[in-house]
C-alpha cells in the first residue's frame, strides 16, 4: 500500500495489524519514540481542522519525526491558483509523507498520482475520511473487544457525514453487524451507501427518526453534528441543527455496556452533561486517533 485515500483499500486484516499496531504502541510509547527520526510529515489542510491536524502532528512529533505545512487553503499558493497537482509535487520534494485534506471529493486521489511520497486522505469533502474511521475502529476494539455482532447506531447528519460513510463501508464488512440510521427525512443515508455497503451484503439495517425508540438496541452509538459547511441553504442548516441532543434523560433505556463515540467536534448535539456517563468514549477517541494514525505513517513508510 503506497497511500491511504479509501478505507476499503485495507483489508480486515490490515486493519487488525494497524490496531494491533496502535495497542503496543499505547502499551510502550518510549518503543516508537524514535521510529522516525529524521523523516518529515506535511500537513496540507485545505479545509479548516483542528483534530485531524494536530493529531497527524502529534502522531509525527510522538514517532521522532517533524512536520511542516500549512493550516488553510488561503496560506498556500491555491489562493493564487495553483493546482492540487502542482502543490504536491512540489511539497512531496520537501517531505516523505503526506496528510491531504481538501474539501473537494477526489482531490487526495489526484494528489496521488502526482505525488513522490505517500499520500494519507485526512478528509474529502462529504466522501471520505479513512483516519477518522481508522480512529473509530480502534476505539471500537479497545471498548467492546470485537467488530462482529454489534448493532451501531448512527445518528444526525448521514447524508453529509464522511465519517459516517466510511464507518458503513468499514463495518459492512464484519459478521453479525446490524445498522440503525437516524436522521430527519433530509438528511437520510444516501441511496449508493446503503446500496453498495449494506443491501448488496445483505446486512439488516433500520431507518429511524427516533433516538429514543431505538435506544435500548445500540451497542455502538455513533453521534454526528449537522455541519453548517455542507449546506447550501441557512434556512434548512438552521431547521435542522437541533434535530438530535443527547441527554442523561435519553440515555436511561441504553444498555449498561453501550458505548458513545463522535468525530467532533461537538456544537450542542451532546451535552456536556453526558461527559462523565462512563459510556461517553468522544475524548478517549481523540487519544486513539494519534496511536492509530502512528501505526498508519509507520505502516506507509515501511518502518518496522
Amino acid at each position: 500500500m503506497n497511500h491511504l485515500i479509501d478505507i476499503l483499500q485495507l483489508s480486515p486484516e490490515e486493519i487488525m495489524e494497524l490496531v494491533s499496531t496502535a495497542c503496543d504502541i499505547i502499551d510502550h510509547p518510549a518503543a516508537y519514540a524514535h521510529k522516525c527520526d529524521g523523516k518529515i510529515l506535511a500537513t496540507l489542510f485545505f479545509e479548516p481542522s483542528t483534530r485531524t491536524r494536530l493529531s497527524f502532528e502529534s502522531a509525527m512529533l510522538s514517532l521522532g519525526g517533524q512536520v511542516l505545512g500549512f493550516s488553510s487553503a488561503s496560506s498556500s499558493s491555491a489562493a493564487k491558483g495553483e493546482s492540487v497537482s502542482d502543490t504536491i509535487r512540489t511539497v512531496s520534494c520537501y517531505s516523505d509523507i503526506i496528510a491531504m485534506r481538501h474539501p473537494k471529493e477526489g482531490a487526495p486521489l489526484v494528489a496521488s498520482r502526482h505525488s513522490l511520497v505517500p499520500i494519507i486522505n485526512a478528509g474529502d469533502g462529504g466522501h471520505n475520511h479513512p483516519t477518522q474511521t481508522l480512529t473509530d475502529l480502534l476505539t471500537i476494539h479497545r471498548e467492546k473487544g470485537r467488530f462482529d455482532d454489534l448493532t451501531i447506531g448512527l445518528c444526525g447528519d448521514l447524508k453529509f457525514g464522511r465519517t459516517v460513510h466510511s464507518l458503513v463501508a468499514a463495518m459492512s464488512r464484519y459478521t453479525g453487524i446490524r445498522f440503525v440510521l437516524i436522521s430527519p427525512e433530509e438528511l437520510k443515508l444516501p441511496r449508493y451507501v446503503k446500496e453498495q455497503y449494506i443491501k448488496s451484503r445483505n446486512i439488516p439495517y433500520i431507518q429511524s427518526t427516533s433516538l429514543d425508540e431505538v435506544m435500548p438496541e445500540l451497542d455502538i452509538l455513533y453521534m454526528t453534528r449537522v455541519q453548517r459547511e455542507r449546506f447550501f441553504n441557512e434556512e434548512d442548516y438552521l431547521r435542522l441543527k437541533d434535530s438530535y441532543i443527547l441527554t442523561p434523560e435519553k440515555l436511561k433505556n441504553a444498555k449498561p455496556d453501550l458505548r458513545i463515540l463522535h468525530p467532533l467536534p461537538r456544537v450542542n448535539e451532546i451535552s456536556v452533561a453526558v461527559d462523565e456517563d462512563p459510556r461517553a468514549c468522544y475524548f478517549k477517541q481523540v487519544q486513539y486517533g494519534k496511536y492509530i494514525r502512528m501505526a498508519l505513517i509507520l505502516k506507509l513508510l515501511n518502518i518496522a
